[in-house]
């Protein structure tokens, strides 16, 4: 079996290796050419896989290790045959922890508690599930919209839209991006939208597809100071991002809020698993993950110190999102190589938090944020 794959999904050769060859293409030089002789595909988000790729190979078998699939012509694979896997699921956590880290750092700077904030969460699937729990535990009061799910589920407690963009202080996005259809998340920010924010001015974070975001549209508004702040992990036109919306946005970072090394080795796990079963091979591959960062912090609680400066610095410790922001900073050219060469960044349940001193109250926030609390 002819095996290519993107050498950005982690242990992908000691994964696949014992099921064929393994070719390791970076994402983007995957092109016709690369797959014509391969029996497998797997990749990331930033190869596009459809007809123009894969017309005329012998490709049996695609996945990606990601939870998004717009880069995916399923369509296509439907009509030749080709089986398909994807990753959904398998980073929510390591986004859900960003938005935390990006919400207690804003918080930080603007001098403000999150208690006192609303959240909204647009879009409630594997991801936004998990923000809200999150959000819920640091005592936020949490919007949620997800037309589709509402209609599906018959659900009572998701809001409208417009009831959310009209009331919440924070809003995150966690939406797949579609272009058509009554739910379409194309441009779903726009100028109208950002022009109806500007008397509440909220912060926006948007870790789904930078085209989500009209990014020319967001660049004007927060020129015209309609937003509270704005933090961006994706971008319209990646890897070659708008320097001027870099220099304006309050945190800024290279597509990695998935890039957990949990996250993206349980990605390879479920498409490795997925391929045995079409294949119809045996499962014996399990990850072996090394020792975390931070495996043990020992903490003194300061009766003077608030519970919210205490999450920051124990998430801080785990989860440094201001070194991403620095690193884009200091080289916008480099967005794919900062991917690329991502260091391991481990979740927060790896690391055990022995605290003295703490109320209960903030150890069950703790705990309920994913640390091992002892």
């Amino acid at each position: 079996m002819k095996i290519v794959a993107d050498p950005n999904i982690p242990l992908v050769q000691e994964a696949f290796g014992s099921l064929g060859e393994v070719r390791l293409v970076p994402g983007r030089e995957i092109v016709a050419d690369k797959v014509r002789d391969a029996d497998v595909l797997l990749v990331r988000s930033v190869t596009p896989v459809n007809a123009a790729l894969l017309e005329g190979s012998k490709v049996r078998f695609v996945a990606t290790a990601t939870i998004g699939v717009d880069h995916i012509d399923q369509v296509y694979l439907k009509q030749r045959d080709i089986g398909f896997a994807s990753a959904q699921g398998s980073n929510a956590n390591s986004v859900a922890e960003y938005v935390v880290a990006a919400m207690l750092e804003l918080a930080h700077r603007q001098k403000f508690r999150l208690r006192d904030k609303t959240l909204g969460v647009v879009g409630v699937g594997n991801v936004g599930s998990i923000a809200v729990g999150y959000a819920a535990a640091l005592g936020m009061k949490v919007l949620q919209n997800d037309p589709p799910r509402e209609r599906k589920e018959r659900l009572k407690d998701f809001v409208s839209i417009d009831r959310l963009l009209a009331e919440a202080d924070i809003i995150t996005f966690h939406v797949p991006l579609t272009k058509e259809g009554p739910c379409a998340t194309y441009h779903l920010v726009d100028k109208d939208v950002l022009a109806a924010l500007e008397d509440r001015r909220p912060i926006l974070i948007n870790t789904s597809r930078g085209s989500v975001v009209d990014n020319k549209a967001l660049l004007k508004a927060i020129d015209g100071e309609r937003l509270g702040g704005v933090v961006l992990d994706v971008w319209e036109n990646e890897p070659k991002i708008s320097p001027e919306l870099l220099d304006v946005v309050d945190l800024g970072t290279p597509h990695i809020a998935g890039y957990s090394f949990d996250g993206k080795v349980n990605g390879t796990r479920m498409i490795y698993q997925a391929l045995c079963v079409f294949f119809k091979k045996p499962t014996t591959w399990k990850p072996i993950l090394p020792s975390p960062n931070v495996p043990r912090i020992e903490m003194t609680a300061s009766s003077d110190e608030d519970d919210e400066g205490v999450l920051r610095r124990m998430a801080h410790r785990i989860y440094d999102i201001t070194a991403d922001d620095a690193a884009l900073r200091k080289n916008v050219q480099a967005f794919d190589k900062l991917r690329a060469e991502y260091p391991v960044r481990r979740e927060f349940f790896n690391t055990e938090l022995a605290l003295r001193g703490a109320s209960e109250e903030l150890r069950v926030k703790f705990a309920a944020l994913g640390f091992h609390v002892l």
